[in-house]
């Protein structure tokens, strides 16, 4: 297939996102396309995963956010479950070295108390290792949620008015920010949904506010290099207004 003429077209420094977040979805659906068992499907989406991480930070994207696994995907069949926690398992066997040799910091957000102890050593161990890098951040939500992110930071600052450390007057959107998983990134400045679904599925509520979307009709494992790009190049073409006028940003723009 050859490549759009959008997606050849180079992404504008200024006009690049900080921070993206996908919702990787469609492996059951492209695996059934194909004749294929589901978890075919999972495993050609770890190719997909390979491709848009390279994409990116070749891009200077500086936090890319997959949901890999979210607090509802336990309803799964048990079998195919188990077939993702197999893949997970391998991938920080064996990719977290290469992302380490690529200078890309690895960070696991979600509740890690329903993975099994081993785990949730290797998730330690190589946010540990990849701790220092600095080219971009490769965040994995895995067994998330974002009502549940939004409660364990109300539960955090709770426990901090309790103590005596807070007021209740001191509880700001900053705070509870500063208290989510994510809370120290840049918040996310387009969010992607793959195979044509148009919801964002309890994936990072909060954060979500004033983010750009773009649903792509293309199943996870065919979405790369030039879909990828083709994302960008959208969210290049659009005006952030956070809430204010066309004049108020011709003027911001004007004086910059």
């Amino acid at each position: 297939m050859t490549e759009s003429v959008s997606a050849q077209i180079p992404v504008q420094a200024d006009s690049r996102p900080r921070h993206v977040a996908i919702i990787m979805d469609g492996n059951n659906r492209w695996a059934k396309a194909h004749r294929l068992t589901g978890v075919s499907g999972h495993k050609a989406g770890v190719k997909a995963v390979k491709a848009v991480v390279e994409t990116c930070a070749r891009e200077g994207v500086e936090v890319l956010t997959l949901f890999a696994f979210s607090s509802e995907n336990w309803r799964r069949p048990e079998d195919e479950v188990s077939a993702l926690m197999r893949l997970f398992l391998f991938a920080l066997e064996r990719e977290v070295k290469k992302l380490h040799r690529n200078n890309i910091r690895l960070r696991i957000i979600g509740d890690r108390s329903a993975f099994t102890p081993r785990l949730q050593e290797l998730m330690a161990e190589a946010e540990e290792l990849t701790c220092n890098n600095t080219l971009m951040t490769l965040v994995i939500a895995a067994n998330y949620g974002g009502h549940w992110d939004i409660a364990q930071a109300t539960r955090q600052v709770a426990e901090k008015v309790r103590a005596g450390q807070l007021a209740p007057s001191d509880i700001t959107d900053d705070l509870i920010q500063q208290h989510l998983s994510i809370g120290d990134l840049p918040m996310p400045d387009l969010m992607i949904r793959t195979a044509g679904e148009q919801r964002i599925s309890n994936f990072l509520l909060w954060h979500l506010a004033y983010t750009e979307l773009y649903f792509s009709p293309v199943f996870w494992p065919d979405f790369h290099e030039a879909q990828m790009r083709e994302a960008l190049q959208s969210y290049a073409g659009r005006q952030r207004r956070f809430g204010q006028t066309d004049d108020q940003i011709a003027r911001r723009q004007s004086q910059q």
